[in-house]
């Protein structure tokens, strides 16, 4: 039988960073070994499903490129499955549990668990609970509840010794003793998370069960479950959690909010958000994927990185291609400590990445940014096109995201300067800068041979003149006239510029400021 791996995330938020490594780490199992990869949406919870949390869920995976392979419409689209559409299997599943006395009917209310529960903690003992009816005599305890339908518990088998030989954690184990008997369905007929799992594994055929080292406790029930059903159990293996950025925390859904910093919000805010759109959304996130996606990142990069945090090809490999990942890939090769999420590791992965794009895919992809910050229409004519190359060429290996163009082109396509008042400050109204640009205006009026590397020669003779550092030159020129502290090469900047609009914004700086 060839591997077959499943993620299943449910649709209670947006695709999150840790999850998105765990499904990336199934994915190159299958691909290495030739099988299947199956998404499979765990929305049985009816009270914590979000509709509008699943679209980004698949459109991340489809981003990535990390494709599912087969679903439930034979003939038509791809998948995924969805647990909500299978629930009669599992109610069916229950059911046969129930007439072999592997499961019970639990009437006890939710008051008196808490009770017991708590007669648990005074006692100082773990609380494990074995409900009234769990003895029953096969069959009985299916007539019982097909009179009076309520919860239906698992029932643990006593005195065994659970052992996962887990392909990451290696050998573990728990006293089935130590394990209460969960409920499988609720008493509206829903499944329980566990119970469905386990169904769907075995009637997907699912060989390795790759997924997120907080299920383990849960796998110890799950592998009895799988007993009970008369079911081989998949190779499990349980994937060290993400942390938080130079912490020993994890990378929590429930904590994202936390992330979003002023850094963050600002960066958001220049490809075009509002701040009540930041606030308001959970998907502009540096812990979800669609975050990295706003910003223009490379799924390629971005695919890297996941793949290197916590799994390795050598000891020296930080750049590895796709390819090379799936040919290597192996769940041995998989650290079985927790790794922490680096964001400026990842922004260099994806500039490594960013180097081997073309020009012409950097203007394609920058367009939609200056178009939705206004400085150019969702069509540009061949002439702003042009502008845009001629800008993202001098940008060099400046541009490691594709939002970055907001960062360099602005001052190109102003039909009024606007300037950042710290470069105001710091280099205009700096002591000798205002004798400096009166005076180098003159000598750019005069300069004929508007390209880069003459407008170079010109400064530093100018420098040399004048007894002073090119940089007590540079940075005011800069500031002068395209309003910013920096940009890429200032020479570049002037000869794209051009020379009418260069001495104009020179003069207009000048009066501007009264210098």
């Amino acid at each position: 039988m060839s591997i077959r791996t499943r993620f299943a995330p449910s649709p209670t938020g947006y695709l999150h960073i840790g999850g998105v490594r765990t499904a990336l780490f199934n994915w190159l199992l299958t691909r290495h070994l030739g099988g299947q990869f199956i998404l499979r949406i765990d929305d049985t919870d009816s009270e914590r499903n979000r509709p509008e949390a699943l679209q980004p869920i698949l459109d991340g995976f489809r981003w990535l490129g990390i494709q599912w392979d087969e679903g439930p419409e034979v003939g038509g689209p791809v998948g995924p499955y969805f647990q909500s559409q299978r629930l009669e299997s599992y109610r069916e599943q229950a059911m046969n549990l129930l007439k072999q006395g592997l499961a019970y009917p639990d009437y006890l209310s939710k008051e008196e668990l808490d009770a017991e529960r708590k007669r648990a903690e005074k006692a100082k003992r773990a609380y494990i609970h074995r409900g009234p009816l769990r003895d029953l005599p096969p069959g009985e305890g299916y007539e019982r509840y097909l009179q009076q339908p309520t919860a239906i518990r698992f029932r643990v088998p006593d005195d065994q010794t659970v052992i996962i030989p887990d392909a990451i954690c290696g050998h573990c184990e728990q006293k089935s003793d130590l394990i209460s008997d969960p409920v499988i369905l609720r008493i509206d007929g829903s499944p329980i998370y566990n119970f469905a799992s386990v169904i769907d594994d075995i009637a997907m055929k699912i060989t390795h069960v790759v997924r997120a080292r907080e299920h383990l406790t849960n796998t110890f029930t799950q592998m009895l479950m799988f007993s009970a059903l008369g079911a081989s159990i998949p190779v499990m293996a349980h994937v060290p959690v993400v942390n938080e950025p130079k912490s020993k925390k994890k990378l929590s859904k429930r904590d994202m909010k936390k992330f979003v910093t002023s850094e963050i919000s600002d960066k958001l805010q220049a490809i075009g958000y509002t701040p009540e759109q930041i606030e308001a959304r959970d998907d502009l996130n540096p812990a979800t994927v669609a975050f990295y996606r706003e910003l223009g990142y490379l799924p390629a990069g971005l695919i890297n990185y996941l793949g290197r945090l916590g799994w390795s090809l050598d000891d020296k490999s930080e750049l590895i291609p796709l390819d090379q990942m799936i040919a290597h890939f192996s769940l041995e090769r998989v650290n079985s400590s927790s790794a922490s999420f680096d964001p400026d590791k990842l922004y260099w992965v994806n500039g490594e990445y960013m180097r081997q794009v073309p020009t012409a895919e950097k203007v394609k992809m920058g367009i939609p940014y200056l178009h939705r910050a206004g400085w150019l229409p969702e069509t540009p004519s061949d002439s702003q096109v042009a502008l845009l190359t001629r800008i993202i060429e001098a940008c060099g290996d400046r541009i490691k995201l594709y939002s970055d163009v907001l960062q360099f082109c602005p001052p190109f396509f102003m039909a009024e300067l606007v300037y950042d008042p710290k470069a105001v400050e710091k280099r205009l109204l700096k002591i000798g800068a205002r004798d400096h640009l009166q005076a180098f205006l003159k000598i750019l009026t005069d300069t004929n041979d508007w390209v880069a590397a003459n407008l170079d020669k010109v400064l530093h003779d100018y420098c040399t003149a004048q007894n002073i550092k090119p940089g007590e030159m540079v940075h005011p020129l800069r500031a002068a006239t395209t309003g910013r502290e920096i940009g890429f090469g200032l020479f570049d900047t002037l000869e794209i510029l051009g020379k009418s609009v260069t001495l104009q914004r020179i003069q207009q700086t000048l009066n501007k400021f009264n210098l």
